[in-house]
């Protein structure tokens, strides 16, 4: 798309990620319509920090499991005219050389900025709600180094843990990977349950797993506020 182009209206996902191929640049779908990712950035280093540490400790504690953590390249089905892009999500099912988006998502983090923090808490926030394989969602604030956990009952029913202590630590259910908030900040731990139709042999694999990670671990070469 040359600069100057108008953008289009009233795409599909599967259009939009059609489309996103010829681009320089990525995009999100908000309703119908292709949205530049840089104008909802503007994150500072400690964002691209914090979003590497923790793609860094999801990468090595997923590794050898069915499950895979993506970065903000894969794209995630909200609606059906809407598609985002979470910093880091958890995605259950096998890479397709050919797809573009999480095809079974359990798990989104998104590392807060200025500019995408009203998005993030409010709108994409419901979006993921309403996503049926989601079962966490995980906010994180690197400024003021605290976190937000939203998890899925077995019954649907939302619940969500504020973290405001570099120590504090949460438990989740499978996969048991731990994290703590003053490693991407020092103690979350995190496990994820998974929506139907799981594959049997990755829920149990992840089960197993017995994975720790330490929130605080996100925080390395961070200097954490007092």
């Amino acid at each position: 798309m040359a600069m100057g182009d108008p953008l289009p209206r009233d795409m599909t996902v599967d259009e939009f990620l059609v489309w996103q191929l010829d681009q320089d640049e990525r995009f999100e779908l908000v309703d119908g319509r292709p949205v530049p990712l840089r104008a909802m950035t503007g994150a500072s280093n400690v964002h691209d920090v914090v979003t590497t540490n923790l793609l860094g400790l999801l990468w090595a504690a997923l590794r050898g499991k069915p499950c895979r953590v993506a970065t903000a390249d894969t794209a995630l089905r909200t609606k059906i005219s809407s598609a985002r892009r979470p910093d880091v999500t958890i995605d259950c099912a096998s890479p397709e050389r050919t797809s573009y988006e999480a095809r079974h998502p359990v798990a989104v983090f998104e590392v807060l900025s200025p500019s995408t923090r009203k998005i993030d808490r409010f709108t994409k926030l419901e979006e993921y709600r309403r996503h049926p394989a989601l079962r966490h969602i995980v906010l994180i604030d690197p400024d003021a180094v605290s976190a937000k956990h939203y998890h899925r009952s077995a019954g649907g029913e939302w619940a969500d843990e504020d973290l405001n202590d570099p120590d504090a630590a949460i438990a989740l259910e499978r996969p048991p990977i731990r994290l703590n908030r003053a490693d991407a900040l020092s103690s979350w731990f995190i496990a994820f349950s998974f929506a139907k139709p799981v594959p049997t042999f990755a829920e149990n694999a992840l089960e197993a797993a017995g994975i720790r990670l330490r929130l605080g671990d996100l925080y390395e070469r961070v200097e954490i506020p007092r």
